[in-house]
């Protein structure tokens, strides 16, 4: 193997850069070249190549976003596109092909590799935290202390006027953020979509939090909560008990931001081992790291196999 690549796909995550940049000169460390991919599948699509250079990638490790952009493709999930692309890498010569993304991201590197034997090695960068096969997943850390910053300073807010509020994150199948955050943050309640919500157990116990003087509530609820998003859910609280509340959204500023030192050392650590593990001839897998130890699992694995939520988090959302 003489040349690999590079992309970022799907959502963007704090560490990306990291990751990229790990990848490049690790490359360049093993005599690799290596080209970078512009807006993922997109630019694969679209043959938007640039071959970069340890320069490249210098003072890049402290920001967040990625600087080769990433898009989400319609064309790439049809055998069209996938030919294209296949194409294209054959064009410039690339031999193997680092994917950093999420799920989604993943099965677009699965296609590429059974449909034209191109080896492909996943980095899981995502908040959501939800792939099988890593402890871990590049951006959820910053993730979380993003949306705890923002909590804390919400719940000045509600000491100060005795309210209850409600703030939501993302998550739209998986409350790993949520749950996270919720205990971290000494919520009232978490809601998340993979443990059922009994909204008449949250309004009571708020009532009698209430009833004991406590100055301040917060409900942190994962947007795709079965209950409903975090207005669906105010609504539901005030019909039941009365009680009124205020939301918070925090929406996409959490995927935004520098990332912390362990998103930053974890993007290092999986984008170094991903170009080793395509020089080993390990694809198509995902690298993770489990235990402080790196792994590399079948690429497939880390979409089918379902991540489960720490219990011990989920005793301590609810007992504490």
């Amino acid at each position: 193997m003489k040349k690999i690549a590079v992309l970022t796909s799907g959502g963007d995550a704090p560490g990306m850069n990291a990751c990229i940049r790990a990848t490049v000169r690790r490359a360049l460390n093993r005599g690799l070249s290596i080209s970078g991919i512009r807006k993922g599948y997109e630019g694969l699509i679209d043959n938007d190549f640039v071959e970069l250079k340890s320069s490249d990638v210098s003072n890049i490790i402290q920001r967040g976003g990625t600087i080769l952009h990433t898009a989400r493709s319609e064309r790439f999930f049809t055998l069209e596109g996938r030919g294209r692309a296949a194409a294209n890498l054959e064009e410039h010569e690339v031999e193997g092909l680092v994917v950093i993304g999420g799920d989604g991201s993943f099965r677009g590197a699965d296609a590429l590799a059974t449909e034209y034997s191109i080896p492909v090695v996943g980095v899981p960068a995502t908040i959501d935290n939800d792939l099988w096969g890593t402890d871990l997943t590049i951006g959820f850390d910053t993730a979380v202390n993003t949306a705890l910053d923002a909590i804390d300073k919400v719940r000045d807010t509600a000491a100060a006027h005795d309210r209850l509020f409600i703030v939501e994150v993302m998550g739209r199948s998986a409350g790993f953020i949520a749950l996270e955050v919720g205990v971290g943050a000494g919520a009232e309640a978490v809601l998340i979509p993979e443990t059922p919500t009994d909204l008449e157990k949250v309004c009571a116990k708020v009532k009698d939090r209430v009833s004991r003087g406590r100055t301040s509530n917060i409900l942190v609820v994962a947007e795709g909560d079965e209950a409903g998003n975090a207005f669906e859910i105010a609504r539901k609280i005030e019909d039941m008990s009365g009680l009124k509340s205020r939301i918070t959204v925090l929406g996409h500023v959490q995927r935004g931001g520098s990332p912390t030192t362990t998103d930053r050392v974890l993007a290092s650590k999986l984008g170094w081992a991903a170009v080793d593990a395509l020089l080993d001839g390990a694809s198509p897998c995902m690298i993770g790291e489990i235990s402080s130890s790196i792994t590399h699992i079948p690429l497939r694995d880390s979409w089918t196999k379902r991540k489960q939520l720490d219990p011990l988090l989920i005793t301590l959302s609810e007992n504490l």
